[in-house]
C-alpha cells in the first residue's frame, strides 16, 4: 500500500528547502561512500547536527543514483514501507492481536502527517532514526523475553545507531518503561502475573536496567545542543521568553491532536506565533490536556493502552515541542513521526473496546476503520500533489499559514531557479516586510540589485546581510555577490577581499574559487586564475567554470592544457555554446 500511495514522487525533484544542503549542494555527500566522505559524517557539525548515520545514507544514494531525485525519494518509500511492517510485526509479537496491530501500522502508513517525512529528501534521518527506533523496540522484547549480555549488547548498538539517524529518539528508554507497563506487563507490582508475559520485576529495577540507555540519552542531548547551538540553530528560540515557549507547547500538543483527527492544512513550516498567542487559546490548550490526562490517569489499571498511548504521544514529542526552541517552528509534522504511535495505540485498542462496551458488531468497526483508511489515502494522495515541485509546495503554504516569510523566501527562490526573477522580487519583499531582519530576503533582494544595475545598494544590502546572520551558507553567498557586485564596479581589490573572506568561511566553496579566479583574469593574472579555476574545478566540476579554465590557459600559452581543460568542459553538458556565453557574460562583468 505504501509503495502504491507514494510511488509519484519518483518523479519528483529534489527541493529548494535544505535539500540542497543534504545533498544537491553538498560536496561531500555527492562524492558518494568515499573514505573522506565517511570521516566527514562523524566528525561534521553541518545542518547544526550529528547524524552521521543520515549522511552516510545520503552518500550511499548519491553512490547508487547519482543526481537522479527520483531514487533517492524512492529510499524514503522504502524505509517507510519497512517501518509500517516492522510496526505490525512488532505489535503483534507484543500483544497477540492481529488485527489492531494492523490497523495502527495503516494508520502510521496512509496518514497525511506523514508526507513530509516521506516525500522529503532531506527528511531520511526521520524515517532511518525511525527505522533504528523500530528495530530497538524489537530487540527490548526479545531481551524481555529471554535476558542476556548478547541481547541488551545489540540493543544499546541499535539504539545509538538511531541516535545517529537522528537524536529524535532520545526518549526510548522513556518508552520501554512504558512497554514494560503495558503490553509486556513486566512491572511487579501491577503485572496480572501471567507467566507468559515474562520475569516480573520492580519498578526501580526496570529503572537501573535501562541505565546504559539513558546514559546514551543523556550523551545525545549534550552533543545535539552543544552542535545546535554552534551552529546558530537556537539563536530565533531566544527572541521568544519561556512563558511564550510554553504557551506555544501547549498550543503545539493540542495543535497535533487536531491533525491527528483532522489532516487540513498541512505544510513544511508553521510560523511560530512568538508572544501573539491569545490567552484563552494557551488556557484552552491546558485544560483539554489536563482533562484527557486525568481521565488516562485514572483508567490506567482496566485500559493500560490509554496509559502507554497518552504518554508515548506526550513523552517523545518533548524534545521537539519548543520548551527549547530551535528554528523558527511553532510545530512541525515531521515531528508527529513517531509521536502519533501513541495516538494511534488508543484509536486501534480504544475503538474495539467502545464498540463491545456498546454492543456494536465488529462488522460495523470493520467497515468503520476501512472508510477510515480510504479517507487517509484519499488526503494524503492530495497532500503529496504539493510537492511535486518547490513552487508548488510554497504557494500552498502561503494558502494554509499565517504569515510565512520563509515561505515567501522559499517560494521566490523557487522562482528565480525558473529564471521568473521578476516573479519572484515580490515574494522577497514581502517575507522583508513580515520579519525585516531576513537575511534571504535581503540577500535575494541585493542579487535583483545587482542584476538591473542598482550595486552601491546592493553592496550595502548585502552588507546587512552579514549582520543579520551567522549563517555561514548565508555569509558565504553574501560575499560571494559582494564580490561580483566590484567586480562590475571594477574594484577587483575589494572583490578579491570578498571572495577572501568567503573562503576564510568556507575553504572548498567553489564559487568563491571561481570568482577569484574572474578577479585574477580581469586583472591580468592569467597564471593565478587558472591555479583558481582548477582548484574550483577540483571541488565541483562544471563545464563554465572549465571554460574559464581554458581560456586562463590559453592567454599563457598552455595549448595542450587548455584543449584539455575544453574536454572536460563537452563531458559534462551537450550546449557548448551556453557554456562559452556563461562564461564571456562573467568575463564581461
Amino acid at each position: 500500500m505504501v509503495l502504491g500511495l507514494y510511488n509519484r514522487v519518483s518523479r519528483y525533484p529534489f527541493i529548494n528547502f535544505d535539500d540542497n544542503r543534504y545533498v544537491s549542494e553538498n560536496a561531500h555527500v555527492r562524492a558518494g561512500l568515499t573514505a573522506e566522505t565517511v570521516k566527514w559524517a562523524f566528525t561534521t557539525t553541518a545542518e547544526s547536527n550529528w547524524h552521521p548515520l543520515t549522511w552516510l545514507s545520503h552518500a550511499l544514494d548519491c553512490q547508487l543514483f547519482g543526481m537522479n531525485a527520483g531514487g533517492h525519494h524512492y529510499t524514503n518509500v522504502l524505509m517507510h514501507a519497512v517501518n509500517a511492517v516492522l510496526l505490525f510485526l512488532i505489535l503483534q509479537s507484543a500483544t497477540g492481536s492481529a488485527w489492531r496491530s494492523f490497523v495502527v501500522a495503516l494508520l502510521f502508513a496512509v496518514h497525511p502527517v506523514n508526507v513530509e517525512s516521506v516525500a522529503w529528501v532531506a527528511e531520511r534521518k526521520n524515517v532511518l532514526s525511525m527505522l533504528f527506533f523500530l528495530l530497538s523496540l524489537q530487540a527490548y522484547q526479545s531481551y524481555a523475553k529471554k535476558p542476556g549480555a548478547g541481547r541488551y549488547l545489540l540493543l544499546i548498538f541499535l539504539f545509538a545507531c538511531g541516535l545517529m539517524a537522528k537524536p529524535m529518539v532520545i526518549t526510548l528508554p522513556f518508552v520501554l518503561l512504558l512497554w514494560d507497563y503495558w503490553p509486556l506487563q513486566r512491572i511487579k507490582a501491577v503485572s496480572d502475573r501471567d507467566p507468559t508475559r515474562g520475569s516480573l520485576r520492580p519498578f526501580s529495577s526496570l529503572i537501573m536496567e535501562k541505565i546504559p540507555l539513558f546514559a546514551l540519552s543523556a550523551a545525545s542531548a549534550v552533543v545535539t545542543m552543544k552542535v545546535q547551538r554552534a551552529g546558530g540553530a537556537m539563536n530565533l528560540g531566544t527572541q521568544y521568553s519561556f512563558p511564550a515557549r510554553l504557551g506555544n507547547a501547549l498550543v503545539a500538543y493540542a495543535g497535533y491532536i487536531r491533525i491527528a483527527l483532522w489532516p487540513a492544512g498541512l505544510a513544511p513550516l508553521y510560523p511560530h506565533p512568538g508572544n501573539l498567542l491569545p490567552l484563552w487559546g494557551i488556557l484552552f490548550a491546558a485544560i483539554v490536556l489536563t482533562v484527557i490526562t486525568v481521565v488516562v490517569v485514572t483508567r490506567a489499571r482496566r485500559q493500560r493502552y490509554l496509559l502507554v498511548g497518552w504518554f508515548w504521544f506526550l513523552g517523545t514529542l518533548v524534545p521537539m515541542i519548543g520548551l527549547v526552541q530551535v528554528g523558527g517552528q511553532a510545530m512541525a509534522d515531521r515531528y508527529a513521526y513517531l509521536p502519533f504511535v501513541g495516538l494511534f495505540l488508543i484509536a486501534c485498542w480504544g475503538a474495539p473496546d467502545l464498540a463491545h462496551s456498546l454492543k456494536i458488531s465488529s462488522w460495523w468497526l470493520a467497515i468503520a476503520s476501512a472508510g477510515v483508511a480510504l479517507a487517509l489515502v484519499l488526503v494524503t494522495n492530495a497532500q503529496l500533489s504539493f510537492w511535486k515541485s518547490s513552487e508548488a509546495l510554497w504557494s500552498h503554504t502561503i494558502k494554509v499559514t499565517a504569515p510565512n516569510f520563509v515561505a515567501q523566501d522559499n517560494l521566490g527562490s523557487a522562482l528565480v531557479a525558473d529564471g521568473r526573477i521578476e516573479d519572484a522580487l515580490p515574494h522577497f519583499e514581502a517575507a522583508a516586510k513580515i520579519y525585516p531582519a531576513d537575511p534571504v530576503a535581503w540577500l535575494n533582494i541585493g542579487t535583483h540589485n545587482e542584476q538591473t544595475g542598482k550595486i552601491e545598494l546592493a553592496i550595502k544590502q548585502f552588507q546587512s546581510v552579514l549582520t543579520m546572520t551567522p549563517d555561514p551558507e548565508l555569509q558565504v553567498k553574501a560575499l560571494e555577490n559582494m564580490g561580483a557586485a566590484y567586480r562590475q564596479k571594477h574594484d577587483y581589490a575589494q572583490a578579491k577581499r570578498s571572495y577572501q573572506e568567503a573562503l576564510a568561511i568556507r575553504p572548498d566553496d567553489s564559487r568563491a574559487w571561481v570568482g577569484m579566479g574572474l578577479v585574477s583574469l580581469q586583472s591580468g593574472n592569467a597564471a593565478e586564475a587558472a591555479a583558481n579555476f582548477a582548484r574550483a574545478m577540483e571541488l565541483q566540476p562544471t563545464a563554465v567554470g572549465y571554460v574559464l579554465l581554458q581560456k586562463a590557459l590559453e592567454q599563457q600559452g598552455e595549448t595542450a592544457k587548455a584543449q584539455a581543460a575544453g574536454q572536460e568542459a563537452e563531458k559534462l553538458t551537450t550546449d557548448m555554446d551556453s557554456s562559452r556565453k556563461a562564461a564571456a557574460s562573467l568575463l564581461a562583468d
